[in-house]
């Protein structure tokens, strides 16, 4: 990996974060603090979009960019395993058990959607 694709991976990290860091307020602005809608959209969206791309980005250094960089700064399944736990601590077993079923499950099937899509195109 060169010094200028790294330092692309690195801004693209940053604004995939900032993304996240949007569209999560967004969420939660419109549905509240009581289940973490807005990281699981995030979650599946990035799988989706990354599924999508992978087909269709035949450029190593795009995939690094795009894939590693962007999407990998967008999503975040460290939150997803913290925000388990915490509604887990708090007694809301169904809501921590729904969270992480619906992130696992949600983001394989939306990559699954997405490589599908891209592989037809």
């Amino acid at each position: 990996m060169t010094p200028l694709v790294f330092l692309a991976v690195t801004v693209a990290g940053g604004v995939g974060a900032a993304a996240r860091f949007v569209v999560d307020g967004f969420v939660r602005a419109r549905t509240g603090e009581r289940f973490p809608w807005g990281i699981l959209l995030v979650n599946v969206t990035g799988a989706f979009v990354l599924g999508l791309l992978t087909p269709l980005v035949v450029d190593e250094t795009w995939r690094w960019v795009v894939g590693t960089g962007l999407l990998g700064g967008y999503t975040t399944f460290s939150a997803v395993a913290v925000t388990t736990a915490l509604l887990a601590e708090e007694g809301r077993t169904r809501a921590a058990t729904s969270y992480a079923v619906l992130s696992f499950a949600g983001s394989v099937l939306a990559a699954a959607l997405g490589l599908t899509l891209g592989s037809a195109v």
